[in-house]
Formats: structure tokens, C-alpha cells, sequence
């Protein structure tokens, strides 16, 4: 028997296990329909109109996911590195070097921005 059988049945049966929970739930469910539920939102506040040109997204917003990006590759290339750094010598050394110089530009750029001023 080919050893990958089990894992695909597993996967079989999680899938139809999931489209089955979110099938019954939708025909078995209950269906309590009002005015409050059908309306955008249920709070009763009436949404205001869009801005024009879609409108304008506070800097904040791509600071933060600047310093996501900025930590999230670091520590992806940091952590093999740190697995092998006996194997690279010198030359891991200077290169790791580098990445940590390059990665430093715009985490200074960033606090320069105040994007960690989380008020």
C-alpha cells in the first residue's frame, strides 16, 4: 500500500467534514430575519458616503506594516544563520553583517517617521 493513502483519506474526510459543517448549517440553521439584520449595520448607525478617489490612508498604516516586514525577513534569514553559523566563518559573518546594515536603514527611517510612537 502506498504510504501517502492514509494522509489522503485524512484530507478527504477533513474536507467533507468542513463543507459538510458549513452545508447543514446553512439548511438546518435558523433563519430569525428583521429589519435590524437585513440593514448594513446592525448598530443602526447609517454609513457614511465614501470619499472621493477612494480617500486617504494614514501613513501609520504602512509604517506598521513596514516594521512587520522589516522584523518578519529578519528573523527569517537570522535564524538559519544562527543554525550554521560555525559552517560559514568569515564569509557569513560579513554577510550577515551586510543584511543587518541594509535591514537598519529603514528601521531608522521608520523611528525618524515615529512609527513606534504608539499613541
Amino acid at each position: 500500500m502506498n504510504p501517502y493513502v492514509p494522509v489522503i483519506m485524512m484530507i478527504a474526510v477533513a474536507g467533507v467534514l468542513a463543507v459538510a459543517g458549513v452545508g447543514l448549517s446553512a439548511v438546518l440553521g435558523p433563519k430569525r430575519y428583521n429589519q435590524a439584520k437585513l440593514d448594513r449595520y446592525e448598530s443602526g448607525v447609517q454609513p457614511t458616503p465614501a470619499a472621493e478617489g477612494g480617500g486617504r490612508v494614514p501613513i501609520k498604516y504602512f509604517l506598521v506594516a513596514m516594521t512587520f516586514i522589516i522584523f518578519d525577513v529578519e528573523v527569517v534569514f537570522l535564524y538559519p544563520w544562527a543554525v550554521a553559523y560555525q559552517q560559514f566563518a568569515l564569509f557569513g559573518y560579513i554577510a550577515i553583517v551586510t543584511f543587518l546594515a541594509l535591514i537598519t536603514v529603514p528601521f531608522i527611517y521608520e523611528w525618524r517617521r515615529g512609527g513606534f510612537d504608539w499613541e
